[in-house]
């Protein structure tokens, strides 16, 4: 009810009464909010709209209708980048809290659909999911057997989605400090759970040398196994690699670690790989770097969650994990 409250006030200072579900022949979709709130985020029609996975013509259409609804101009398209009008800024502390209110409230409908029974919902990538999430996830089953977790994986920006419309409460996954999520972090508090690094690494020859070796040569390209375009840690490598003369010839493009890091087991190329989930191979010697630090990414493994969102059992997630992370910090190791 404070929500609604909330939006009254607003319509009222515009002299837009008491008229919720009909101003100018369009009714309130709830997808408008979140589509308003992604943009105030991004202030870019088309990287929100590749957010929301609608086209950009589509996206400006559900912005304006918003603007209809409302009455009034939300977003200033007189600059580069678009800003929020004044209304808009006074509207979008009242678009989020209207959305994470509907949020509240279709979890707390899925949990009594499950018998009252409350889960815990991640999201992290293919990769991380199987390096450091499941192990994390152990940990916290040994430490309270009544807790009931959900792990959704996918590729980095579904899982920045995820979290962002509130369909998780946690998301854990690799950061760059020059490489930024699809992820308004001001949202959300970050835990820092340890430091990876991403390295380029080959199979070795006869003699347990690199096959090949960065930068490589002109004349034979390192035939380069790379992640799909788009992709976060894609993102990461081509930073890495920017002002460096690599000699690479693209081969294999792929969205998943998995494969490349077959591909890479089989002999075909160079990739880059994080060194936590290839450990086995390195200590075996079934691969080995290709190149010194100059080529290798540095990596924060972080937590992502809204703790005023989290119920006891999140909470209790949560605090487990800033201990995790203050022990870390503390580690001469570290």
């Amino acid at each position: 009810m404070l929500c609604f409250h909330i939006i009254i006030r607003f319509l009222h200072s515009f002299g837009l009464g008491l008229r919720i579900d009909l101003i100018g022949g369009k009714r309130l979709d709830t997808n408008w909010l979140e589509d308003f709130v992604c943009l105030a985020r991004t202030l870019n029609f088309t990287r929100a709209a590749e957010e929301r996975h609608v086209t950009q013509s589509a996206f400006s259409r559900r912005i304006r209708a918003l603007e209809i609804w409302a009455g009034t101009p939300l977003i200033d398209r007189s600059t580069y980048p678009v800003k929020l009008s004044e209304a808009g800024q006074e509207f979008l502390p009242v678009a989020k809290d209207l959305v994470l209110t509907m949020l509240r409230s279709r979890d707390q409908l899925r949990a009594r659909d499950r018998g009252g029974l409350t889960f815990n919902s991640f999201a992290a990538p293919h990769t991380v999911s199987i390096t450091h999430l499941a192990p994390y996830l152990n940990e916290l089953e040994a430490i309270d057997p009544e807790l009931r977790t959900r792990v959704v994986s996918d590729n980095l920006h579904a899982c920045c989605q995820s979290l962002s419309e509130g369909d998780c409460e946690f998301l854990l996954c690799y950061r760059h400090r020059q490489v930024p999520l699809t992820l308004d972090e001001q949202e959300f508090e970050r835990i820092v759970l340890g430091r990876e690094r991403l390295i380029p690494v080959v199979t070795p020859d006869k003699s347990g040398a690199p096959a090949w070796t960065l930068p490589g040569h002109r004349r034979n390209r390192i035939p380069y196994l790379a992640y799909s375009k788009g992709a976060f840690l894609r993102e990461v490598v081509d930073h890495t690699l920017a002002g460096k003369a690599a000699e690479l010839e693209v081969r294999h493009l792929d969205a998943f670690a998995e494969t490349l890091k077959s591909l890479t087991l089989a002999g075909a190329g160079i990739a880059w790989l994080s060194e936590s989930y290839i450990g086995d191979a390195l200590a075996s010697g079934k691969l080995v770097p290709a190149g010194d630090s100059r080529w290798h990414a540095e990596l924060s493994l972080s937590l992502f969650a809204a703790p005023a969102r989290l119920d006891d059992s999140g909470m209790r997630i949560w605090s487990h994990f800033r201990s995790v992370s203050e022990q870390q910090e503390s580690s001469p190791a570290c």
